[in-house]
């Protein structure tokens, strides 16, 4: 992997990127919310089984590794959980020591945004937790939902009445459970709600060298009705696949 830009003076771009630190904020323990999601050529997000794993090469995995072991929650849409098979965060051998460095101890946790509470209770993500599994929903949420998650040791983080209000729900991550910088995962409706709400800080996309063709018709973000101007900030490059970042606001 290598850096196109910015670029920094007296290095080489054809040096290989220290991929952890290329997405490692400059203050680590700072707020922060990066949406990470992949694309083909042609704007599809998922390859022709479904998930969006297989459109992404090497780089792709690289990247995506990194900007969870910068991360103190890992957040993503019932949805995406469910399709894509999400199991609980996993620190790779020689990682746990730079997270610690940055003062996080043990994984990431996994937070699940949800109205229905519709849940596998006895998938990875909460059988294999190390760090529970967040729920945010809304504050009416069905009561014996809410105490299911909890005995199959989730917590359950309530905000808004009827849709889940994403600013609170962020507030209250931050605040009550210590997740300063969220990665969020998608899916498009998810990201859709959160750059409506002004929540995002950045964007990361992986473009993958190919026009998958298909009919599923999701772009990155679904529901956004009004254009967002964003600043490109980083683009990493790995065997074709362009690794781009944009700031917000």
């Amino acid at each position: 992997m290598r850096r196109l830009y910015p670029n920094r003076p007296g290095i080489d771009p054809s040096t290989a990127v220290d991929v952890y630190e290329a997405y490692r904020p400059e203050d680590p323990l700072a707020p922060l919310v990066r949406i990470n999601m992949v694309s083909a050529l042609d704007g599809r997000v998922v390859g022709d089984d479904g998930v969006s794993g297989t459109l992404g090469g090497d780089g792709d995995g690289q990247a995506f590794f990194a900007m969870r072991h910068n991360a103190d929650g890992v957040v993503a849409g019932a949805g995406t959980v469910r399709a894509e098979g999400y199991g609980p965060m996993r620190v790779r051998d020689g990682w746990g020591e730079r997270r610690r460095a940055d003062g996080r101890h043990g994984p990431a946790s996994i937070v699940i945004v949800t109205r229905s509470l519709d849940l596998d209770l006895e998938s990875r993500v909460f059988t294999e937790a190390v760090a529970p599994t967040i729920v945010l929903t809304t504050t009416d949420a069905p009561t014996e939902r809410v105490a299911a998650v909890e005995d199959a040791g989730g917590l359950v983080v309530a905000a808004g009445e009827g849709d889940v209000n994403l600013t609170a729900g962020f507030e209250q991550l931050r605040s009550d459970h210590g997740l300063a910088h969220l990665l969020v995962e998608g899916g498009p409706n998810l990201n859709g709600q959160i750059l409506t709400a002004g929540l995002a800080d950045e964007v990361c996309v992986t473009l993958a060298p190919a026009l998958a063709g298909g009919d599923d018709g999701k772009r990155i973000v679904d529901g956004l009705t009004e254009r967002r101007d964003v600043t490109l900030a980083q683009v990493l490059e790995a065997d074709g696949e362009l690794l781009l970042t944009y700031r917000c606001g």
